[in-house]
């Protein structure tokens, strides 16, 4: 057991900020394709709730990265992969169950293996 106040905060503030800049990236080429009606929800609540979750997921993985006594930076990004491959898995399962075409899965599973591998390197450069 660890107490929450041993992860770093600093960690937990630059992994919100660098998922929100891997976002910004990632969607502007991505999603900037799409044409209008694609779905995609209107107005600012999807930034409000995208940064949220940003911040979310990045305590989290530094959640993790702790549990797991990851102190290095491959230590870290195999956690961060881990977690990666663990939410591409539940996208796999709505591919199978044809809820989402298998290209949506690759970009998806693609996206979350990146930025929870970088998410994880970066706490285990924290921890």
């Amino acid at each position: 057991m660890f107490e929450v106040s041993e992860l770093s905060l600093t960690g937990i503030l630059a992994g919100g900020i660098l998922y929100m800049i891997y976002g910004a990236v990632y969607y502007s080429i991505n999603v900037g394709k799409k044409a209008a009606g694609s779905g995609q929800s209107e107005g600012p609540m999807k930034y409000v709730v995208s940064v949220i979750l940003a911040f979310i997921s990045s305590l989290f993985t530094g959640l993790a990265v702790h549990a797991f006594g990851a102190g290095s930076l491959a230590d870290g990004a195999v956690v961060g992969a881990g977690i990666g491959l663990l939410v591409s898995l539940l996208y796999l399962k709505n591919t199978l169950f044809g809820l989402i075409s298998m290209r949506s899965f690759a970009v998806a599973a693609g996206d979350h293996l990146i930025i929870f591998t970088l998410l994880g390197l970066l706490h285990g450069f924290f921890h």
